[in-house]
């Protein structure tokens, strides 16, 4: 029935052939959402090792570094000393980043939002494949169903066309044939479920990391001495005292009140 479905080269008598032609069309379907899944866990598996985000050993002795002396010597280092595959690292970037940004003077919330931006690019490609395994897991169950739904429509088909004459060996047969799509797809659903779980857990670890790290190096105060404009103008004028912008704004608005008095 389902022989235009094998590849000619396939034995009749194979266990690929014998799957196709118990489960039909189903079958082919499912066993194509499993190589799709497993390839795309290799994918990820590989994009992993090289562009996840590591706090390596480096790292944390660069963020220490930074908690006792944010100055600029510290991202020095991080740049002379990371070489090779450390350089693919995305919490490198990141780091690099966050603490530029406050040498610069940057304000606490235009570099929060700078950083969660670019963090949020670092795990975009992570998503894609996570959310292709979750629909596999999701629909094999389904159309392991719908095999089995097929299978018994047509076993049935076959014994009312019989008109009573079928066996209960030729039933039992088809049962079971149908039957073989749904333990089909509880097969391919289970492991990829597992799997999309695992990464789940992994992509919030991650992020976890992230925002710890980052936070550490925004909340530390730079040692970037800024002089105030109070001090500028006692230190162009020595003999002058200072005088506080705050404190005119009080003798201005008396002065005002009397000229209107006086109209």
């Amino acid at each position: 029935m389902f022989q235009s479905l094998i590849p000619g080269d396939l034995p009749a008598s194979g266990p690929i052939a014998q799957f196709i032609e118990m489960g039909g069309p189903v079958m082919v379907v499912l066993m194509a959402m499993a190589l799709a899944g497993m390839i795309t866990f290799v994918y990820l598996m590989l994009y992993g090792a090289l562009f996840a985000p590591r706090y390596t050993r480096r790292l944390r002795r660069a963020v220490q570094e930074w908690k006792h002396t944010a100055d600029q010597t510290v991202t020095d280092q991080m740049c002379t000393q990371t070489r090779g595959l450390g350089r693919l690292n995305p919490l490198h970037q990141l780091v690099l980043m966050a603490m530029r940004g406050k040498l610069r003077g940057e304000t606490e919330s235009k570099t929060r939002t700078t950083v969660s931006q670019k963090a949020q690019e670092v795990l975009t490609p992570f998503e894609a494949p996570l959310k292709i395994i979750e629909v596999i897991a999701a629909l094999a169950p389904l159309l392991g169903l719908l095999g089995t739904v097929m299978g018994m429509m047509e076993a049935f088909s076959a014994m009312a066309a019989a008109e009573g004459r079928a066996s209960a060996s030729q039933l039992s047969g088809g049962i079971y044939q149908a039957l073989t799509t749904t333990a089909a797809g509880l097969i391919v659903a289970i492991p990829f479920a597992a799997l999309a779980a695992w990464i789940e857990f992994r992509l919030r670890r991650l992020q976890g990391t992230l925002n710890s790290v980052l936070t550490d190096i925004i909340n530390i105060n730079t040692n970037i001495n800024t002089t105030p404009a109070t001090e500028e103008r006692s230190i162009a004028n020595p003999g002058q005292p200072v005088t506080e912008p705050v404190a005119l704004e009080p003798e201005w608005q008396g002065r005002q009140t009397a000229a209107n008095a006086f109209r």
